[in-house]
């Protein structure tokens, strides 16, 4: 099983990457923020893989830090999560906001991901509740005092994936800003992101 790939990227599209690592290129399926996160063709990456045998084959699913990876592990445990429910949660909220959203039970912050619905996003929210607490690599969960609603917004769910990336917060605000200001306050998570990465000239 691979668990992890070192290449240079050679080609992407919006859901893959293709890796060439000892002469072999490996197509490793990934998320929308990941694609958007990673460097110029022709560069060197890292990053961490789930394999998955099935039937039809081997898929490999890239992650650029190993808490997007467990993240994804503990997302597909839920009853009709499938690993691209699980990529499309992961495009919205980064692994410390999933498990914010699942210690408040914000199952509409879980539902804001592509083809998750309502009764998914409740039974990933339940499911998942002692599983994402009770690890570390999800990162600190901060409890809000009782009666309390935790509500996230895409304007700061994508400054927190910025930083996450490494950039600074007041560069990734205003990258955020500037990127909110092109697509319009309606803009989707993924699509600010992008445009913010484009913004920072990364």
């Amino acid at each position: 099983m691979i668990g992890r790939l070192r290449g240079l990227l050679l080609e992407t599209t919006e859901e893959e990457a293709l890796i060439e690592c000892a002469g072999v290129g490996y197509v490793v399926r990934c998320g929308i923020r990941t694609i958007a996160t990673l460097p110029d063709l022709g560069a060197e990456v890292i990053m961490h893989i789930e394999s998955q045998t099935r039937e039809d084959g081997t898929r490999l699913y890239g992650f650029l830090n190993k808490d997007e990876r467990k993240a994804f592990e503990a997302l597909q445990s839920v009853q009709g999560v499938g690993p691209k429910a699980a990529l499309a949660v992961l495009d919205v909220l980064t692994p410390p906001q999933l498990a914010q959203a699942v210690a408040h039970e914000d199952k509409t912050a879980v539902a804001r991901a592509s083809g998750v619905g309502p009764k998914l996003a409740q039974r990933i929210v339940i499911e998942l509740k002692g599983k994402v607490l009770t690890n570390a690599e999800f990162g600190p969960v901060i409890h809000a005092p009782a009666g309390v609603v935790v509500k996230t917004t895409v304007n700061g769910e994508a400054v927190a994936g910025l930083m996450g990336l490494g950039v600074a917060e007041q560069n990734a605000r205003l990258a955020v800003e500037t990127a909110v200001a092109q697509l319009g306050a309606d803009a989707e998570l993924p699509a600010v992101i992008r445009a913010a990465l484009k913004a920072l000239g990364k």
